[in-house]
């Protein structure tokens, strides 16, 4: 299997529109139920000629615009994205501690953070989303994406993908051999995970035999991708998304 380790300082960019502040969501919220508790998703559909799909795990805020943006990005190159609620139907917390007591719920309860995300991927099914399916998230949600890769309980998963996320593998846990392919895509200079974070992954990964790439990019703060925040680093997010959308057509 392959395994790469990539440090991204000139990849050949595709023709980009990323979106402005302004946003008109192509997709619709979808409310559903879990274990008895309620939750909002977003779905948006690439039709009939869907090449496979997306689930998008949100940040420590909850799902809001941010992610739905990404979702209608990705509809438009042709997936089937379903944006999952972890968080719960209006949890979207604003204040710091508010973000850091909803994700530590779930870092301290993973067996609940495992079926909460399960079952925004069986809505996503249920909504007609293709059954091939690639897990990506974003800070908070690229280390959900991870803990799902590493229990194996996701059926039909075609890749794994973390943004920014968090990297380290709590104790006890392993990756199999045979995890579907990761994508990680880390800022260099990320404050929040570390390059040793980035290195630590790796070197358990290719341990493991699980295909891997690693695009790291110079400069880049934690949290890069989110348009309009103070982190956001431009070149960093269209070069990760450039090799996102490369590692999809690839995977899917």
């Amino acid at each position: 299997m392959k395994k790469i380790l990539l440090t991204t300082t000139a990849l050949p960019l595709l023709a980009l529109s990323f979106p402005a502040m302004a946003f008109s969501p192509a997709g619709k919220d979808i409310a559903y139920r879990v274990n008895d508790e309620d939750f909002q998703g977003y779905f948006v559909s690439a039709a009939d000629n869907a090449k496979g799909s997306v689930l998008i795990v949100h940040d420590w805020d909850g799902l809001d615009d941010y992610e739905r943006q990404r979702a209608d990005m990705l509809a438009d190159e042709g997936y089937d994205v379903f944006a999952v609620d972890l968080f719960g139907e209006g949890n979207r917390p604003q204040a710091v501690e508010d973000k850091r007591a909803a994700t530590n719920r779930l870092y301290q309860d993973r067996e609940r953070m495992r079926a909460l995300t399960l079952g925004g991927l069986a809505q996503a099914r249920e909504q007609g989303a293709a059954e091939q399916t690639v897990i990506m998230g974003y800070c908070f949600g690229g280390a959900v994406a991870l803990e799902i890769a590493r229990s194996g309980e996701a059926d039909n998963i075609a890749a794994y993908s973390s943004f920014h996320g968090g990297l380290t593998t709590p104790d006890g846990q392993t990756y199999a051999g045979e995890t579907a392919p990761i994508f990680i895509a880390h800022g260099g200079a990320d404050t929040a995970v570390s390059l040793e974070d980035v290195a630590t992954l790796a070197e358990e990964l290719e341990t493991a035999g699980v295909t891997y790439e690693v695009g790291i990019y110079s400069g880049a703060p934690h949290a890069f991708s989110v348009f309009g925040s103070d982190a956001y680093h431009e070149r960093a997010d269209e070069r990760s998304w450039t090799a996102f959308n490369a590692w999809l057509a690839e995977m899917l």
